[in-house]
């Protein structure tokens, strides 16, 4: 009873402190592992310090409930709407800025505040991708640019968990904005300032454009589907004009964000909730790892590299100057030719298919709601009908990203690469137009039969079972937050001549799984094209001949059985089906965009 007590007193003393804070007496404090939300006026959800009160999870929750109460107080969502960028990366760090200029404010002026959104920021960062980051493409710009904005404008220092993920980028970060983040301090009082500082340092990191905003967005992706879609028309005169209307996919997209958005200020107060998570034991859940980003990502095996230090996860357009991605994408435009038109018309029919399961529908016979007009008549012939009413329903659709990895294999090089980059550029133009993030990766080697990890193993003097002996290259041709319009050029890159050699699956699917598991979308899909098994000379030699394929069933069975990511594979003239659960070959690329179309259907059909 004493305890219930306590725990009570303790949430009215934080309910009155951020009423007072927030200068708002409709505000009410809720603890995030309570079932109901206040009945009345706003609630910041918060989360629980459990009835021992321990002090950092006190202090966790008092910086969640003065995080809440300064954003009702100092935070103007139209204004921020107003500024705010249309592409997700941009929003987010926009929307990171935001979030350390209110509680900027509240720290700067209020000495407990300040000591309680520092325990929040530790909070946060507990869960944030940025720890585990072993290289700058890992790191989010959100939690980076946020974390150095805080420190311009109260003076606190990063937590000490962040600091080794945060030197990654923040060199490249000072050197780009280093003068935006400096005036940020002169226009805290002041949002509509501070957002235009804010997008302009968005412009300083290459995430906007000085002309960029949301309308902006939704006119350029139109036109360069006008440019880019040269079966389009095609594709009209053959009956395909019922193509949803891209506008409407993009514009509900669009409203889906700003819902997000509009709840950031309460999702964002529940730093426990993945803590919690993690205490959580996975074999009494159904779906282990679900909403977790910090979860065990590998699986038990013997498998192992004789050393790493020669390995590279590479941008594409790192990989080759500008003038010979932009020769090779005029190359594989080349090659779509007379492809383009049927593989359109199959990207066409999984819109449509997507779109419908966006589509809403309706509730007949309702007691309230919309007035049925289509049932009127039968009031006007007996009077006695009582009056019907409509509600309209949406169909539920959960945020989704889809990685498509490619097998950048030597066995890959003519028709088959093609129809591959073919496939994964269509695919990410009407994902993209559905709302559904895409990514596209793909996986080679640095050299033909080792490289300098087998010359560092023979100046080893060959021990035995060294294990896995070449240099991994894994390629990101387009990442989950970037519009289809900046990577284009990028899909080029595998036309480039020496570009495909061996092929080391089980790596790079371990790879691409936790890329996705560090996503924020609710379903993560997986989607593999290969030709076949993985294959090293250097590492067969050294290890025996089934060392490779024996690693890539061990992962393949630990993702299907234990992760939440869904696992689809395409085998292109191999069959894949002994190595996937989930999976379909074809024995002739050009039944490749077919085969993928229906598989990620087939997903998204699936309850």
């Amino acid at each position: 009873m004493s305890e219930s007590s306590a725990i009570d007193r303790f949430r009215r003393a934080l309910a009155g402190a951020a009423r007072a804070i927030a200068r708002d007496p409709e505000l009410d404090v809720v603890f995030a592992s309570e079932a109901s939300a206040a009945s009345a006026g706003k609630a910041a959800r918060v989360p629980s310090p459990g009835a021992s009160l321990e002090p950092r999870l006190v202090a966790e929750a008092r910086g969640a409930a003065d995080s809440y109460a300064l954003r009702l107080r100092y935070h103007d969502g139209k204004v921020h709407a107003a500024n705010a960028p249309g592409e997700p990366e941009a929003r987010a760090v926009f929307d990171a800025l935001e979030t350390a200029r209110v509680e900027a404010l509240g720290a700067r002026s209020m000495a407990g505040t300040r000591a309680n959104l520092a325990e929040l920021t530790n909070a946060r960062v507990r869960g944030d991708a940025i720890l585990r980051a072993r290289n700058a493409d890992e790191v989010p710009l959100s939690t980076a640019v946020g974390l150095i904005a805080r420190e311009r404008l109260t003076g606190d220092a990063p937590p000490p968990s962040a600091v080794a993920g945060l030197k990654l980028v923040a060199p490249w970060i000072e050197e780009k904005a280093g003068a935006e983040l400096d005036a940020l301090a002169l226009a805290l009082d002041d949002q509509a300032a501070f957002a235009r500082l804010a997008r302009r340092l968005l412009e300083d990191l290459d995430l906007a454009s000085a002309t960029d905003d949301p309308a902006d967005d939704e006119l350029e992706d139109s036109g360069d589907d006008d440019a880019d879609d040269g079966g389009d028309d095609k594709d009209d005169e053959d009956g395909e004009d019922d193509q949803p209307d891209l506008g409407d996919a993009e514009t509900r997209g669009e409203e889906n964000q700003q819902e997000r958005d509009e709840q950031d200020g309460s999702d964002e107060l529940e730093p426990g909730e993945d803590e919690l998570s993690d205490g959580d034991d996975e074999s009494d859940t159904g779906t282990p790892g679900q909403g977790r980003r910090n979860w065990d990502l590998s699986p038990v095996t013997d498998y192992k590299p004789f050393t790493t230090r020669f390995d590279e996860t590479v941008e594409a357009h790192e990989l080759c100057d500008d003038a010979e991605l932009n020769r090779l994408r005029a190359y594989l435009d080349q090659q779509i030719g007379g492809l383009q038109g049927v593989v359109t018309k199959l990207a066409n029919r999984l819109q449509r298919r997507l779109m419908a399961q966006q589509a809403r529908s309706w509730q007949f016979d309702q007691e309230e709601g919309l007035l049925d007009a289509a049932r009127l008549a039968r009031v006007v012939i007996n009077p006695a009908h009582s009056l019907s009413y409509k509600v309209e329903r949406e169909t539920e659709f959960r945020d989704t990203v889809v990685t498509l990895l490619i097998d950048n294999s030597g066995s890959m090089r003519g028709r088959p690469i093609a129809i591959a980059a073919i496939c994964g550029d269509i695919l990410a133009r009407t994902l993209e137009r559905c709302a559904v993030s895409t990514e596209i990766l793909g996986f080679t080697t640095r050299a033909w039969k080792g490289g300098q990890s087998r010359e560092a193993w023979l100046s080893a003097g060959r021990p035995p079972h060294p294990g896995r002996l070449n240099d991994l290259r894994h390629i990101v041709y387009k990442r989950a937050d970037e519009p289809y319009r900046r990577a284009r050029r990028n899909l080029g890159l595998m036309m480039r001549e020496g570009l495909l050699k061996e092929n080391i699956d089980g790596e790079a699917l371990l790879w691409a799984h936790n890329r996705l598991i560090a996503r924020p979308e609710e379903r993560r899909i997986l989607m593999v094209i290969s030709d076949g098994a993985p294959v090293d000379d250097s590492t067969a030699s050294a290890n025996g001949g089934a060392y490779l394929e024996r690693h890539l069933r061990q992962v393949i069975g630990w993702i299907e059985e234990r992760s939440p990511v869904e696992l689809a594979a395409i085998g292109i003239g191999h069959d894949v089906t002994r190595y996937y659960s989930r999976a379909v070959t074809i024995m002739d690329a050009e039944q490749l965009g077919g085969a993928m179309v229906e598989q990620l259907a087939q997903l998204f059909e699936a309850k």
